[in-house]
């Protein structure tokens, strides 16, 4: 579809069992791969970044379809195109919303808010 640019993976995470020590480790599993999307990041607080203070990068994703289930605390993973600035790399959804389409509509599409945490004036 016109404008979705890029696609994901949808990871849902979740605790693994027990050890022998009594301690999970948090696990992670796809649940929807090549998801259609595209994503936009929202402008940085600049005195948070002047103060040289971790910021939290703020992105809205809008994809497709939107009959998806994500929760909060699911991750998502940019697969494609492989020269997209953010390939690889994984955010965490704060906010899932959908859109006020009929579920059966072609173009109903789910909004995201996600997060990915930056260190400002970190040393090379």
């Amino acid at each position: 579809m016109a404008g979705y640019n890029i696609r994901l993976n949808i990871i849902r995470m979740s605790n693994d069992a027990d050890d022998v020590v009594g301690g999970s480790m948090i696990t992670g599993s796809v649940v929807y791969s090549g998801v259609q999307a595209f994503m936009q990041e929202s402008p940085t607080q600049m005195l948070l970044a002047q103060q040289g203070l971790e910021t939290m990068s703020v992105f809205n994703v809008t994809l497709i379809p939107g009959t998806l289930t994500i929760y909060e605390r699911d991750e998502i993973e940019v697969t494609h195109p492989s020269d997209h600035y953010y390939y690889g790399q994984r955010f965490r959804v704060m906010s899932s919303k959908h859109s006020s389409h009929n579920p059966r509509d072609p173009r109903n599409y789910l909004m995201l808010v996600v997060t990915r945490s930056d260190r400002m004036h970190r040393q090379q």
